[in-house]
């Protein structure tokens, strides 16, 4: 699954009714990967996407079927119709949708995964898949942690490619068709400072599936009442409980109220190789702590060229809201970056 994993994944858990579905392969170009996923109620979609256009609006169709007679489908759509047919789809390649309206009974599974994801333990969603005549099939849904033992027809190959690759696999054995999906923790957003930037922060790096830390030393600002968004609030001296951080790649955004605590912050982290550091402040006073840093030898010019400072990407922002909005922005730019590289 994508788009808003979390968000899929408490729907699933908690609702009925409902029917999933989940391009598990795609051939040639599509406008969604292995993995996306749509949830379809009586009143059309509920959440996520199978790619949108013509492609969404035949899932949801083929959902609506399966949800009146109960059964699942395995269904290939190809998108590659003629240029001149202006509702067609000229995408030129082709998904395969499982479509499943039988969710309500592995509510279980899926509220297995969202602790998994919520403790931040890795695991894998298993989809057992059994054909039987022209579209219609049976499902079987599991979860496997992947500390503990491997169950049914599940190879361990598999499962350890899926885990280390990050990215979901279509099985194929003699008559039957497993597909195993990674469930793996959000990457961690470490926010310094509870003022409205922090707060406006934390509420995009929720909606954008980072598991968000705020840290601050006013309890009056770092509560669940004003950041009710954030999965972790920590009260203290904010360069002390930076530094009891430990997050191996995490993302650190410093917004704190002053020069003062900016620096104690940074200084508890500017020498980690975070997947992202970034600083609020404008140049000269970037500047100023620059040459702080370096005289004081706190931050090696190596270490300092690392922090993202003025922090957010240059979209000209002026509101707390626009500044939140770039910040968040060059966030997902950061993270993608990183996910392409892994995936090279």
């Amino acid at each position: 699954m994508n788009y808003s994993f979390p968000k899929l994944l408490e729907t699933l858990a908690g609702g009925r009714g409902l029917v999933l579905a989940t391009i598990v392969e795609a051939a040639g170009s599509t406008p969604q990967v292995p993995g996306a996923s749509a949830i379809f109620g009586a009143a059309g979609l509920v959440a996520g996407t199978v790619g949108g256009g013509l492609l969404e609006a035949r899932v949801e169709a083929i959902a609506g079927e399966a949800r009146r007679d109960g059964r699942a489908r395995l269904v290939e759509i190809r998108l590659d119709a003629d240029p001149s047919d202006a509702e067609g789809a000229i995408c030129g390649g082709a998904a395969t949708v499982l479509v499943d309206p039988g969710v309500d009974a592995a509510r279980g599974v899926f509220q297995s995964a969202l602790g998994g994801l919520r403790g931040r333990r890795t695991g894998a969603l298993v989809c057992r898949i059994v054909e039987g005549h022209g579209e219609h099939i049976t499902v079987e849904r599991g979860w496997i942690p992947a500390d503990g033992p491997i169950g049914g027809d599940v190879a361990p190959e598999i499962l350890r490619g899926v885990l280390e690759g990050g990215t979901p696999r279509l099985a194929r054995t003699e008559g039957r068709l497993t597909y195993v999906e990674p469930v793996v923790p959000l990457p961690r957003l470490i926010v310094a400072g509870a003022g409205h930037i922090g707060r406006a922060v934390a509420r995009l790096g929720r909606l954008l599936d980072f598991s968000v830390t705020v840290i601050d030393d006013r309890a009056e600002f770092a509560n669940a009442e004003n950041i009710p968004e954030a999965d972790e609030i920590v009260v203290g001296a904010i360069g002390t409980e930076m530094g009891r951080i430990d997050v191996p790649d995490g993302y650190f955004v410093i917004v704190t109220r002053g020069h003062a605590k900016d620096a104690e912050a940074l200084r508890a982290v500017v020498r980690r190789q975070a997947a992202y550091l970034g600083m609020i402040g404008s140049r000269t006073k970037i500047e100023i702590m620059r040459r702080e840093f370096l005289e004081k030898g706190w931050a090696t010019a190596e270490e300092w060229a690392r922090v993202r400072a003025p922090i957010g990407l240059g979209i000209g922002s002026k509101t707390v809201e626009e500044i939140a909005i770039s910040i968040a922005a060059e966030l997902v730019q950061v993270r993608a970056g990183r996910r392409k590289k892994a995936d090279a």
